[in-house]
C-alpha cells in the first residue's frame, strides 16, 4: 500500500470515529435519564471519542429494551392457561390499602409496584448467612412441587456445591426445579456446575441482560435479585447470594447481611417477580400456584424495581421512603453514592429534625464506590445526616426503616447501579412488631459501628483525597 493510501484510510477511520462520536453524543443527549450523565457522555464522546466510543456503548445507555414487551406476550400465553392473568384478582382478596395514620405516604408504592399491599403475612427476619442458609435448605428439603431458585452469584465452592447437591437430591424424587443467576455476577461458574444439573432434569438459565440487538453489548445491566420459592407457600428474598464469602470464609471475613423469610400472599407477589425474569430469559410459562395462603396478619408489599421500567421505580422508592419519615430513617447498605434527588431528600429529612442514619462497610469490595462515599461527608455533616462506618467485618444488607412501623429488605443499594441499571426487589413490611426486630437489629450493627464526619477524609492523605473526587466522577457508572 503506497503511503498516500495509507493516510487515506487513516484518515477516513478518523473520520468515521468522530463521526460516530458525534452520532453517540446526540443519541446521549437524547436518552441518558440524567442531565448530569447525558452531559458527561456528550463531552467525552466529542472530546475522546477513542475511549469514550466503546465505553458508552457498552456501558452508557440505563434504559434495557424489550424485557415489558417480553412480558406482555407471556401475560397472553399465561392468560390461556388461568395462571398470571388472575394473579392480581386473587391478590385482592388479601389487599388491604394503607390509611393516612398508618404509613399512608407510603401507599403509593403498590401502583408502582403493580401488586396491592396485602394482609395475612408473615416476615422473619434473618441475620447473617448461616441463619439464611439453614432456613433455606430447611425449606428445600420440605419442597413437595417445585423449587424456584434466583441468585445474582452463584458460585462452586463449598455452599455452592452443597446448594448443587440438595438440588440433585430433590430433582430425583420428582420436584421440579428451575434455576436463574445472573450471566454477568455468575460469569465463573463452571459449565460442568450447570451441565450436571440440567442432566438431573433441573432447568437452568441465565437471565441475558445482553439479549436483544438493542442490548448485545450493555454488560452495565445486571439482575441482582436473589429469590427462593417452594411450592408457593414459603419463599425467601435479601442480600445474600451463594458463595463461601457470605458465610463470612472470604477475605473480607464476618459478612453481615440479611435475608427474609416470608409466608402468606406475598409469596405469590414474589413468584410472580421470578415468573417475570425466568420469561425473559426462556420464553417459558410455569404452572405454579397462584392461590394465596393467608398464615399470619403483617401487611407487605413486593417492590420490583429494574432499568426496563417507564419511570424510575429503585429511586422513587428510596425517595418515598425519605419524606415518609417523621421521627426516625435508618439505611444500611453496603454502598451509598445516591443521586442529587435522593441524597437532597436525605438532607431535608435532617433537617427537618429526623434521625437520619446510615449505615456503611468501613472496608471496601469495590474500591471505586468506597472512595466517592467520602464524597458526601461534608454535606452531609452540615445538613445533620449520621454516617457510620460497620466494624465488625463487611457489612453488605440493604435494609431500610423509617420510624416504627415500616421496614424493608431487599437487594437494593443506594447507589446509581441499584437506583438505575440493575433489576432489584425489596419486601416492604407495614407492621410495628417486624419493624421493632428490624430497630433492634440495626441497634445491635449501630454498636458495632463507628461515626464518621468530614474530618475523616480532611484527616487522609492528599492522594486519598484526589482519588476520592475523581471516583465520584463515575457516579452515573458506579
Amino acid at each position: 500500500m503506497l503511503k498516500s493510501d495509507l493516510v487515506i484510510l487513516i484518515s477516513a477511520v478518523v473520520a468515521l470515529i468522530h463521526t460516530l462520536g458525534v452520532l453517540s453524543a446526540i443519541h446521549a443527549v437524547a436518552r441518558v435519564r440524567t442531565p448530569q450523565g447525558a452531559i458527561a457522555w456528550a463531552i467525552s464522546l466529542l472530546t475522546f471519542p477513542y475511549i469514550a466510543l466503546p465505553l458508552y456503548w457498552i456501558l452508557g445507555r440505563n434504559h434495557f429494551h424489550g424485557y415489558v414487551e417480553a412480558l406482555q406476550r407471556g401475560a397472553l400465553e399465561q392468560a390461556d392457561r388461568g395462571g398470571i392473568a388472575m394473579i392480581l384478582e386473587r391478590l385482592r382478596d388479601h389487599q388491604v390499602d394503607l390509611s393516612p395514620e398508618r404509613a399512608g405516604d407510603l401507599q403509593v408504592l403498590a401502583p408502582l409496584s403493580r401488586v396491592p399491599y396485602t394482609q395475612g403475612n408473615v416476615l422473619e427476619l434473618l441475620v447473617d448467612g448461616e441463619a439464611t442458609f439453614d432456613a433455606i435448605f430447611t425449606a428445600l428439603e420440605a419442597a413437595e412441587r417445585y423449587i424456584l431458585i434466583q441468585f445474582f452469584i452463584i458460585k462452586d465452592d463449598d455452599l455452592g456445591r452443597e446448594l448443587h447437591a440438595r438440588l440433585l437430591r430433590k430433582a430425583a424424587v420428582g420436584v421440579s426445579i428451575r434455576v436463574l443467576y445472573d450471566e454477568i455476577g455468575s460469569h465463573a461458574l463452571p459449565k460442568t456446575y450447570i451441565e450436571t444439573l440440567r442432566a438431573a432434569g433441573i432447568a437452568v438459565s441465565a437471565f441475558h441482560t445482553t439479549r436483544g440487538r438493542r442490548n448485545r453489548f450493555q454488560l452495565n445491566f445486571r439482575n441482582h435479585r436473589k429469590i427462593v420459592v417452594l411450592d408457593g407457600r414459603v419463599a425467601f428474598v435479601g442480600g445474600l447470594n451463594v458463595g463461601d464469602e457470605y458465610l463470612g470464609r472470604g477475605p473480607l471475613g464476618h459478612w453481615r447481611d440479611t435475608h427474609l423469610r416470608v409466608r402468606g400472599p406475598v409469596v405469590q407477589a414474589l413468584q410472580r417477580v421470578f415468573l417475570a425474569d425466568w420469561y425473559w430469559a426462556t420464553r417459558q410459562v410455569l404452572d405454579l400456584e397462584w392461590r394465596p395462603t393467608a398464615t399470619g396478619d403483617q401487611i407487605a408489599l413486593i417492590f420490583p424495581t429494574g432499568p426496563a421500567d417507564a419511570l424510575e421505580t429503585c429511586s422513587m422508592f428510596f425517595h418515598q421512603a425519605i419524606v415518609s419519615a417523621r421521627r426516625r430513617l435508618w439505611i444500611a447498605s453496603p454502598y451509598f453514592v445516591p443521586d442529587p434527588p435522593v441524597f437532597e431528600a436525605l438532607q431535608l429529612a435532617a433537617l427537618r429534625g429526623v434521625d437520619v442514619r446510615i449505615l456503611l462497610p468501613a472496608q471496601p469490595d469495590h474500591k471505586l464506590v468506597y472512595l466517592a462515599s467520602f464524597s458526601f461527608l461534608d454535606t452531609a455533616d452540615r445538613t445533620g445526616i449520621q454516617l457510620y462506618r460497620y466494624q465488625n467485618g463487611f457489612l453488605h444488607q440493604k435494609v431500610v426503616l423509617v420510624d416504627d412501623e415500616v421496614a424493608a429488605v431487599g437487594t437494593a443499594n443506594l447507589d446509581n447501579r441499584s437506583l438505575r441499571l440493575n433489576f432489584e426487589v425489596m419486601a416492604v413490611g407495614v407492621d410495628r412488631i417486624f419493624a421493632g426486630q428490624v430497630a433492634a437489629m440495626l441497634e445491635q450493627d449501630f454498636q458495632q459501628a463507628r461515626r464518621t464526619s468530614a474530618a475523616d477524609l480532611r484527616n487522609r492523605s492528599g492522594p486519598f483525597r484526589w482519588a476520592v473526587r475523581a471516583a465520584r466522577l463515575f457516579d452515573p457508572i458506579l
